[in-house]
This record gives C-alpha cells, structure tokens and sequence, in this order.
C-alpha cells in the first residue's frame, strides 16, 4: 500500500505543478513560471529546437508573458509510474509584429523529488502551428 499511496502523491505533485504552470502563464507570472523550474532545468520548446538552460529560462518566460500567451488544456493532465506528467493543450500568443497564433502542443515534464521542473519537451512541429 505504502508504494500506491506514494504513487499516487506524486502524481498528485506533478499534476499541480502543471496546472500551476497554465495558471501563472494564464495570468501572465514570468516569475511564478520560473520558479516551477529547477535550477538546472532544461526546456526544449520545440523538440529539435536549441534548448534553453539556466539563464535562457526567465527570458523564455519575459517573452511567454510579452506574447500575451494563453494556454488551454485539451485533455486532463496525465501522470506516469515515473517522474514524468504530460500536459496537452493549445497555446494563442501574438508573436512582435505578428498576427495572433495558435500552436497545438503537448509538453512532457521530468520533475525532482521537490516537485520542480527539471526537464520540459515540448511536441509540436509546423503542421501544429495556424492563425488563432
């Protein structure tokens, strides 16, 4: 029982801090967004795209906020047996000088035993990508 009960509160970990993640980018929280990462984290938004560590992480987010981005979950937020929770989703933004855009995303999450993000990879390529 012990191994389920702990199980099931670290799913229960991973799931709030993802929607903790669609909160504070919802409400436009750069800060709050950081502080969802570890130090050591790493993003890789998209897969393929060059990944953003340390330093690059509250910039990416100042640009998340600039963007006026919106994020909308379209399927409930999944767990794993691991340390890893997905979230699925479509994001609006309105990119400097852009038109309004709509990505169809879904983000896979690794997290360390204090519930931070450790590592983000983000699935979505050019097909996912049209006006909002």
């Amino acid at each position: 029982m012990t191994g389920d009960t702990e199980l099931r509160d670290r799913q229960a970990m991973m799931k709030a801090a993802l929607q903790a993640y669609v909160d504070r980018a919802n409400a436009g929280d750069a800060d709050g967004l950081v502080a969802l990462f570890a130090p050591d984290a790493v993003i890789e938004d998209p897969i393929g795209s060059p990944l953003k560590t340390g330093a690059d992480i509250p910039a990416w987010f100042a640009d998340t906020v600039a963007f006026g981005t919106r994020i909308t979950p379209v399927a409930p937020l999944r767990g794993s047996h691991a340390n890893e929770a997905l979230l699925v989703f479509d994001v609006e933004f309105t990119p400097p000088g852009g038109e309004p855009m709509r990505i169809r995303s879904a983000d896979a999450c690794t997290f360390n035993d204090a519930g931070l993000i450790t590592r983000l990879r983000a699935f979505w390529g050019p097909g996912d990508i049209e006006p909002a």
